[in-house]
């Protein structure tokens, strides 16, 4: 793989890692499922330890929520390309909420390539405080 190849990687996955917290606070939730594999599996923040698998349960999982007003940041995103389909990596999240619930934490990350583009195989969130 080339140094060239390995940065488009980083860049696409860092990409979905941002694209994620935009389209979680617009609450587009199809869109925010999209970002995953089919059979990929997410586990919130708040339940690191509880997996949501499969697109599907991803979305109904984000449908189920109550309305709220959000604005998530992230930052110190570092991708490790492991080969040309696969890379994990690490991100920083603030989260601001309307009633100043804020809470901090990271994502650690899997990413795979699929026939659709990278998507997350594995996003999984902890708090910090």
């Amino acid at each position: 793989m080339t140094l060239e190849e390995r940065l488009l990687i980083e860049q696409q996955c860092a990409r979905l890692v941002a694209l994620y917290a935009n389209l979680n606070d617009a609450a587009r939730w199809e869109e925010v499922a999209a970002l995953y594999a089919e059979d990929g599996r997410m586990a919130r923040p708040t339940a690191p330890d509880d997996w949501i698998e499969g697109r599907e349960a991803i979305l109904a999982a984000f449908t189920a929520r109550p309305p709220r007003t959000t604005r998530h940041f992230c930052s110190n995103i570092v991708i490790d390309v492991l080969s040309e389909d696969e890379a994990v990596g690490e991100s920083a999240m603030l989260l601001f909420t309307v009633d100043n619930a804020s809470k901090a934490g990271s994502f650690h990350d899997r990413f795979v390539r699929t026939g659709e583009g990278w998507r997350f195989a594995e996003r999984r969130g902890s708090l910090t405080f």
